[in-house]
């Protein structure tokens, strides 16, 4: 089988991120778009890219893009599609996708198209007229844009921010993938100590932690196309052995997270217990208003209550305020806060020495960064 393409999806403003961090996992010609990031390989990248990727939201195989202007344009482009390099005769393949802005808009109709181009193949391979679709998944996704078809099979299964620690959380929890991209924003490294003043189920708290000891996120959890016969085990034994002999077990890594919901301390600790961290997240109960620290160095990284969310707009600007009075402009210290309120660098008292666009969920917010002290960084 010759070289690979693949897509990566990921949040809009995340596109850089994920584009370097592929680059240093020795990915090769790897080039960022709008809400994704497309590169090449073989199985190993495949592998890599699952189980090391914190900014994808899914790594995606992309097997063809053509123009289609009928159903006869998508029968065809599908139907040149090796896809026997991939589906065994008893494998599944459900189809699911979408279409804007194109002349096929009936989604039910392609995802039929497809699927009769795609069994008419395997039946003609296998030579067989039934197939019957009781081996492992593989799951084809289409977008048809402006009548540009791009045709994919998908090898995560559920998406990467689910890394298999968070099995419960609290009200509105920050994505996985989205507090990973805090931490790499906020500088976090194996030396930091982070904190948390609202860590609800300790997301952003675990996030640092993965990062600063260069934990794979993909580690405590499976991937559809482990189960594809077509891609020998050894491959994901390889990958699994080279990201744990990447961990930074000498890192000196301590985070410290607070609330004052009794459940979202005991969730914070359980998760970190769950994703491995236990020993470097540190959670008790504690209101804002108590907010005090005596660490030399600290990057504060919190996704707040707002409006949208859990406060009245008029609650969450108050907290802001308690929040600018609490967080001092000092030597050492950094603060990150995400929030989706445009108003928020006035209610927190001084604007931000940077600021990032980010989306958390459908909702655009912004990074506000605090790092400067008495002028300086």
């Amino acid at each position: 089988m010759g070289v690979l393409q693949f897509a990566a999806p990921c949040l809009m403003g995340l596109e850089g991120l994920c584009a370097d961090e592929l680059k240093r996992l020795d990915i090769e010609n790897v080039r960022a778009e709008n809400g994704r990031v497309l590169f090449e390989g073989d199985f190993y990248t495949l592998a890599r890219a699952n189980l090391c990727s914190r900014y994808a939201e899914r790594i995606r195989i992309l097997l063809g893009e053509f123009p289609v202007y009928s159903f006869e344009d998508l029968f065809q482009g599908v139907s040149k599609i090796r896809w026997e390099d991939f589906i065994g005769a008893k494998d599944a393949f459900p189809v699911k996708g979408h279409s804007i802005a194109s002349k096929l808009t009936s989604v039910p109709d392609c995802q039929k198209i497809i699927k009769k181009a795609v069994a008419k193949r395997l039946g003609s391979r296998y030579g067989t007229s039934w197939l019957e679709e009781t081996g492992s998944l593989h799951q084809i996704e289409f977008l048809i844009m402006k009548n540009q078809c791009s045709i994919l099979l998908d090898t995560s299964g559920a998406g990467l921010h689910k890394r298999g620690y968070r099995a419960n959380a609290t009200t509105a929890p920050i994505k996985e993938t989205l507090a990973a991209a805090m931490a790499e924003l906020s500088r976090v490294r194996p030396f930091s100590t982070v904190i948390d003043p609202f860590c609800g189920s300790g997301t952003i708290l675990i996030e640092s932690a993965l990062k600063a000891l260069n934990i794979a996120p993909g580690l405590k959890r499976s991937f559809s196309a482990e189960k594809w016969s077509v891609i020998p085990a050894e491959v994901w034994r390889e990958e699994r052995a080279r990201a744990m002999d990447a961990i930074r077990k000498d890192a000196e890594f301590e985070a410290y997270g607070y609330d004052i919901d009794d459940e979202a301390i005991a969730l914070t600790l359980e998760n970190a217990r769950k994703a491995g961290v236990e020993k470097r997240i540190h959670a008790v109960r504690r209101d804002i208003h108590d907010f005090s620290e005596s660490f030399e160095r600290a990057a504060v990284i919190t996704n707040p209550p707002y409006g949208e969310r859990l406060l009245d707009m008029e609650q969450a600007r108050e907290l802001y305020q308690t929040m600018g009075r609490k967080f001092t402009a000092r030597q050492g210290w950094s603060y990150s806060i995400i929030s989706p309120d445009d108003g928020f660098e006035i209610s927190f008292g001084r604007p931000a020495d940077k600021r990032r666009k980010l989306y958390n969920g459908m909702i655009k917010c912004q990074l506000y960064m605090y790092f400067k002290h008495n002028g300086r960084t």
